[in-house]
């Protein structure tokens, strides 16, 4: 694996899948791997669960791990090419990226859209810039429109509560938030679940809120949450802004948000968020704090799927 900044770049999701919970049942057995190895954790924007369980990851490869913040502590970078840097910009990604790539063995990077120019955000410039000059294998820790490692973790979440032998029914529903938020994560969810495959899985939303169907192509979309509620195995509850009427938010319809009464129409579904959750207002706290929640274990599982992309990243070098 030469990089991780979709499920295009896994071969074989179930091999990560298997790697992923062979590493949670003995997470030092190659802690032997990434010795004299460096990763870089380059964060454009806030991280939590990314950055902890990355690092961790890393580090029980046997990794030095180096974290920068370069909203707070790096030089405001410029993407576009022929461009006379008289403004605010001081360091062009062409030098940051390639400096970075002398310094690093694996180099992650985590941005956001800016939700106002849909083609901007789509191209995906700033994580292709870092994969274009830095030289090293980068692994996206959550793009402009997709968060694989996210992704990874829950398809490997759903596989280690459901096992194998048949395939899970698996409902992605909109919830109401009160800000405009990217379509990364459901983007991403829906991509990685449709090319595993091994799910019967259905998307729900209000009308205007459909995903690129790039990432949706394979699943079954409707604008009735109970209907994709009824009879789900999982529940992935997910707020995200308008693509067509790009980062708009249309509406704040709060009987979307998932409650205790609606996971009564499932087939005792497990929910899923990525976290984090605004309680009562994506979430209901019943839910949350009731034994139908896998928020948690979800979230552990990060580190695991994060171990199983590096360690496939570190037996390329």
């Amino acid at each position: 694996m030469k990089k991780f900044i979709s499920a295009q770049d896994a071969s074989n999701i179930n091999s990560l899948i298997e790697r992923a919970l062979a590493h949670k049942s003995n997470p030092l057995a190659n802690q032997e791997l990434g010795k004299n190895k460096t990763l870089g954790l380059l964060f454009l924007n806030p991280s939590l669960r990314t950055r902890i369980s990355t690092q961790i990851a890393a580090k029980n490869l046997g990794m030095e791990v180096i974290v920068f913040n370069v909203d707070k502590e790096g030089w405001q970078l410029e993407f576009s090419d022929g461009v006379v840097m008289n403004g605010n910009t001081s360091e062009h990604v062409r030098e940051a990226a390639a400096v970075l790539g002398q310094y690093v063995s694996i180099l992650g990077v985590r941005s956001f859209p800016g939700l106002t120019d849909r083609e901007k955000d789509y191209s995906e410039y700033i994580i292709n810039s870092f994969v274009k000059f830095s030289g090293v294998p980068v692994v996206s820790l959550e793009s402009a429109t997709l968060h694989p490692l996210q992704s990874l973790a829950d398809v490997v979440t759903i596989r280690e509560i459901f096992g194998t032998g048949r395939k899970p029914k698996v409902a992605m529903t909109w919830a109401p938030h009160v800000k405009a938020l990217p379509q990364a994560v459901p983007n991403s969810f829906a991509q990685w679940i449709n090319a595993w495959g091994d799910c019967d899985f259905t998307i729900a939303h209000p009308e205007g809120y459909e995903l690129d169907t790039a990432f949706t192509k394979g699943a079954t979309i409707t604008n009735n949450q109970d209907e994709a509620l009824a009879n789900a195995d999982f529940v992935y509850v997910k707020n995200w802004s308008a693509y067509h009427q790009y980062g708009k938010i249309l509406s704040s319809d709060h009987s979307w948000m998932v409650t205790t009464k609606k996971i009564e129409k499932t087939n005792h579904g497990k929910v899923m968020h990525c976290l984090p959750v605004r309680r009562n207002v994506v979430i209901e706290d019943g839910v949350l704090d009731g034994p139908n929640s896998i928020v948690v274990q979800q979230a552990g599982n990060r580190v695991w799927s994060a171990q199983a992309v590096l360690e496939q990243i570190l037996k390329s070098l």
